[in-house]
């Protein structure tokens, strides 16, 4: 354990951290199924997977690259990206490199990567690399699971097959291809505020099954498969801009089907008829999205003709975001692992309350920090670390007083002084007793410390409680 001079040094830049986090974040954006390719030719993963760089932890690494005089070209970020067992030979990987944005969020993508008939996996990772331009190693990051298909489905799907088949509160892409031309994809996006056809950014959107029989404005939200002729809204992950109600049509031959209602699947071709309109459907027109009018087909009522631009493919994504700050160590090693949080489960109570935290990449380098104060850790697994939950008095002297919950953010720092952040929260609640409005110490003698020594035993026996913000 460091020294208590350390530990107080340590202490005060986690306060300091607290007060302005200076965190730096990777997100990796991709299909959550890829195609595999055959013989010579390349199926490249469309939409292809997307890192972002935001925070701003960025911009003061640079500062500090900057105070070393290695100019603004040692801190170019660049990276490489490929399959997760394909070697460590830079050249079975795609290079990236990240342009600023508007929101002076970094962006690259990976364009040309797939997975060939020779790899027999059924399903695999991408893996990130990430540098500076001066050759220090940032770190090393995994996407999700991706599963392998061979083609799109063309048989009546059954919800049998989960894998496939695109559930209410899921992410997908939406994507078109002019007569079947790679180059002519677009990407449904949003920019501004408004949609876009993009040939060079995608946008995930949460696709959700609502009720058909409420009006729009109250828009309630159902659980289950997405089915064809069910009314769905979507909405963009990243800046909650919403379509109106849309029905979804399954598309054959460029005709929208009208009496289909089985189970979408994924890389299916379908459509989006507004709502409650005259045949209208979402269209895309080079890079606007518009609306278009359908022809109904006169011998079968069950069709409408569509256009090139009205036929979208669907798909299903997924998102992993990985959260570190090294502005208050001085760090040699690569930021990775980095741990990822995804559950906490707290047992006992009092002085003997024990909080395991769940999630992927831990390691016995690692101490858990409710907010300011440690807590004593012992490792366990990749998967799980254990800690002792730190008494309340140990967040100020005026604990006793104190007659509302206390909430501390949940941190994972590294020996080094690392520290990653996380969206979970830790809050300590007081008996009923002491919930403001009730009078509870008002009459208590001011040499009296026996009924504050009995309510803090009740504070902190078993009134612990988790939060998890989204």
């Amino acid at each position: 354990r460091p020294n208590p001079y350390q530990a107080s040094l340590l202490q005060d830049s986690v306060r300091r951290y607290l007060q302005l986090p200076a965190d730096q974040t990777v997100l990796i954006l991709h299909a959550k199924v890829a195609q595999k390719s055959y013989g010579n030719e390349k199926r490249f993963f469309c939409p292809p997977p997307c890192v972002y760089l935001s925070g701003p932890g960025w911009k003061l690494k640079q500062e500090q690259i900057k105070a070393r005089d290695l100019g603004e070209a040692g801190f170019r970020v660049c990276g490489y990206m490929g399959l997760d067992n394909m070697g460590s030979s830079l050249m079975e990987t795609q290079k990236l490199s990240f342009e600023e944005q508007p929101d002076a969020k970094g962006f690259s993508c990976a364009k040309a990567l797939y997975i060939s008939d020779t790899d027999k996996r059924k399903h695999f990772r991408l893996v990130l690399k990430l540098f500076f331009s001066n050759g220090q190693e940032i770190g090393t990051f995994h996407s999700k699971l991706i599963k392998v298909i061979s083609k799109p489905s063309q048989k009546k799907q059954s919800l049998k097959n989960t894998d496939l088949c695109i559930s209410s509160g899921s992410k997908v892409s939406l994507f078109n291809r002019l007569r079947s031309q790679t180059v002519s994809t677009r990407y449904l996006s949003v920019e501004g505020g408004a949609f876009i056809a993009s040939a060079r950014q995608w946008a995930a959107f949460t696709l959700h099954l609502a009720d058909e029989r409420c009006a729009r404005s109250e828009f309630p939200l159902r659980e289950g498969y997405i089915r064809y002729g069910s009314v769905v809204q979507l909405v963009c992950t990243a800046t909650g801009v919403t379509l109106p109600p849309l029905i979804i049509r399954k598309v054959m031959k460029q005709y929208a089907m009208l009496d289909v209602d089985e189970p979408i699947s994924q890389l299916h071709k379908c459509a989006f008829q507004l709502q409650g309109s005259d045949h209208m459907y979402l269209c895309l027109s080079t890079d606007k999205v518009i609306q278009f009018q359908a022809s109904p087909c006169p011998k079968e009522a069950n069709r409408e003709l569509l256009n090139d631009g009205s036929c979208w493919t669907i798909i299903s994504t997924e998102t992993v975001e990985y959260t570190f700050s090294e502005s208050l160590a001085c760090v040699r090693e690569p930021v990775s692992p980095v741990p990822l949080i995804a559950a906490l489960q707290l047992t006992g109570g009092g002085d003997v309350a024990m909080l395991e935290v769940q999630g992927e990449y831990f390691h016995a380098h690692l101490k858990v920090w409710f907010g300011d104060v440690e807590a004593e850790t012992m490792y366990r697994s990749p998967k799980s670390l254990v800690c002792v939950v730190p008494d309340v008095s140990a967040f100020g002297s005026d604990w006793r007083w104190l007659r509302y919950p206390i909430t501390v953010p949940l941190l994972l720092i590294r020996d080094d002084g690392l520290i990653y952040s996380s969206s979970f929260t830790f809050t300590y609640t007081p008996e009923q007793s002491c919930i403001p409005g009730q009078q509870v110490l008002s009459d208590v003698p001011q040499d009296s410390d026996k009924l504050l020594d009995s309510i803090h035993q009740e504070f902190t026996r078993t009134n612990f409680h988790l939060f998890m913000q989204t």
